[in-house]
């Protein structure tokens, strides 16, 4: 049994208009709208291409663009990074106390993965949490003298739901133009 979405997406690339998918008609109608429109306007995946590389292109020049470097080593206060022959010093990351290369919170790590598995698949609210993610949450809230704490997996998403959760669109909010970027963006969200 085959099933038709009726389904209309329109999207414009630069100036090409585009539906997805094409209104019913025939195969070769359809063949023939697209060829007419590849000539119109040619190929939209290659005028993407073309956006996207003078996008690049500008950020290169402008200082803005930021290669991705590959750390080939365990993170910590030395790295060696793909490419490079000498080990860098490595300020930017957060393991101020050494702690992602530790051997006991590695065992830890490992033990967890075999009692608990590799995650929730999915955000708490839709399936739920576990066990060791509320202990930790009520180990955190009594050490704190508070009545419940929540765990967030970075701070990024921490700002994002400190701000939609005590902020309304009868808020004001002074920011600093140099916050940080989940700041920036937990801020926006709440409104």
């Amino acid at each position: 049994m085959a099933f038709t979405i009726p389904l209309r997406v329109f999207s414009i690339v630069g100036d090409c208009p585009l539906i997805f998918p094409p209104p019913r008609s025939s195969f070769r109608n359809q063949t023939r709208r697209i060829k007419q429109h590849i000539q119109r306007y040619g190929s939209t995946e290659q005028r993407m291409r073309e956006i996207l590389q003078e996008d690049l292109n500008e950020r290169k020049q402008s200082g803005t663009y930021k290669a991705e470097r590959i750390i080939d080593s365990k993170q910590s206060a030395v790295i060696t990074v793909k490419g490079r022959d000498k080990p860098l010093l490595n300020f930017c990351a957060n393991n101020y106390l050494g702690l992602s290369s530790d051997t006991s919170v590695i065992q830890a790590g490992i033990d967890a993965l075999k009692l608990y598995g590799a995650g929730l698949s999915s955000v708490r609210f839709i399936c739920g949490t576990q066990t060791i993610h509320r202990e930790l949450e009520e180990k955190i809230a009594r050490f704190h003298s508070r009545e419940a704490a929540i765990l967030y997996p970075s701070c990024f998403d921490a700002n994002g739901g400190l701000f939609e959760a005590l902020l309304s669109d009868q808020d004001a909010i002074f920011s600093d133009q140099l916050n940080h970027a989940s700041i920036i963006d937990g801020i926006r969200l709440c409104k």
